[in-house]
């Protein structure tokens, strides 16, 4: 691949010249697989270069090369004196180093040991309660992923042995969680401990009484308002896409799903290629649960897809339908990438936040907006997927002009 990336026939001699040549080539080819651009694969293969030549000078060999020796390289750039090699922009060499490095400890394990200190292994009952909800419960890695952030932290605090639980425990574990967190980061701890709670008592490690011991956060239901943005904001939103570069077109459909569909952010990221059907023109969305359900495409929604599909997604191998517009090229990670797409967005157009939420404001907002164009409560439900129809009464706590027709007048105070 390196006569994809060079020119000159005596550069490529140079870069495949000497013993660690082969490397060096294959690193090229993974930076060209990987969708890099020309002019970065070109420079983090210098960089490479460089980190070599640095690691003969001071005679050491690839298994030298970790993290310890990253740093001390990045201190040499300071000094550097190597000649053949800019040193004008150290963040940019060490990127190249990094990747040159990751990339020798994914394909030559026995030439290089790994380049930092391997994940600390999780406990052996928190391994074992991932393989009993995986197999009764079928429950995502994700999820339990989240509960493990909860569950770790009780083990460290609390230890290993569950002979050792107790009510007083629990409690005060759940506390001083409280306490750092808000609402929402509470109330998953309890469910987390519930559930990991729940294990052990089918285990039978632990007596069943102690799972009324965790303490119930206390939280009333359509308490608060929905927080959205006028219509007008949402069309700014939109607009402030620029249609001139592939993050502008791909960062356009996803506003649109989020904004006349109501999609999640979860919803864009699970969303795949074969979710569209063209001909039929709907969607099939992936929500909470994994449940499927199909959403109608309209002509403005599916114009913006197909844009981006034959515009701005890169050549790549994976079926999701948003990828990342820079290399390397992959799916998102999470749902937060599609926040960061809302975010960005929101300052773009200069719109004032109603709340800390991001991707789910706009779900919020059509909602609302539907409810001022006179649609029904149940109409609203069906297009944000509710499965009970109390969710989604709290939009009706919104719509004034209907809640004017039915508030009773104060005693001795005139009518709304």
């Amino acid at each position: 691949m390196l006569t994809e990336l060079f020119e000159s026939t005596a550069r490529i001699r140079a870069i495949c010249s000497g013993p660690t040549g082969a490397l060096l080539e294959s690193f090229a080819n993974h930076l060209f697989e990987s969708g890099y651009a020309t002019i970065s694969a070109r420079r983090h293969i210098r960089s490479a270069e460089h980190i070599v030549c640095w690691a003969n000078r001071g005679r050491l060999v690839l298994h030298d090369l970790d993290t310890s020796a990253l740093k001390r390289f990045a201190s040499h750039l300071n000094r550097c004196h190597c000649g053949r090699y800019s040193c004008a922009n150290r963040v940019d060499i060490l990127t190249g180093a990094r990747l040159f490095l990751r990339h020798l400890q994914a394909g030559n394990e026995q030439a290089i040991r790994r380049l930092a200190e391997p994940a600390a292994e999780p406990p052996a009952l928190f391994q074992a309660f991932c393989a009993w909800m995986r197999a009764l419960r079928g429950t995502s890695e994700q999820t339990l992923y989240n509960y493990g952030l909860r569950i770790r932290e009780f083990l460290r605090s609390r230890g290993e042995n569950p002979g050792d639980l107790n009510a007083a425990g629990l409690r005060q574990f759940v506390l001083q969680q409280s306490r750092t967190a808000g609402w929402a980061a509470a109330k998953s701890c309890t469910t987390a401990l519930r559930m990991f709670l729940r294990f052990l008592i089918a285990e039978g490690r632990c007596p069943a009484n102690l799972l009324g011991a965790i303490p119930v956060l206390a939280h009333w239901r359509l308490a608060s308002l929905p927080r959205y943005l006028p219509a007008e904001d949402v069309e700014r939103l939109i607009g402030s896409c620029k249609l001139s570069s592939p993050v502008g077109i791909r960062d356009r459909a996803i506003l649109l799903l989020l904004a006349r569909l109501g999609l999640r952010a979860g919803d864009i990221v699970q969303m795949r290629l074969q979710d569209i059907d063209w001909k039929g023109a709907w969607i099939q969305v992936s929500g909470k649960n994994r449940c499927q359900t199909r959403l109608p495409l309209n002509q403005e929604i599916g114009e913006a897809i197909v844009s981006y599909l034959q515009k701005a997604r890169p050549p790549v191998q994976h079926d999701a339908l948003f990828v990342c517009c820079r290399a390397p090229f992959r799916p998102f990670g999470s749902h937060c990438a599609v926040s960061v797409v809302v975010d960005r967005a929101i300052r773009r157009a200069g719109v004032t936040r109603p709340s800390r939420g991001a991707a789910h404001l706009l779900r919020h907002s059509l909602a609302s907006s539907m409810l001022r164009e006179g649609a029904t409560l149940q109409q609203i439900s069906v297009l944000l997927r509710h499965k009970s129809i109390e969710t989604t009464q709290i939009y009706a706590k919104i719509d004034v002009t209907g809640l004017r027709q039915i508030a009773q007048p104060w005693p001795e105070v005139s009518s709304c």
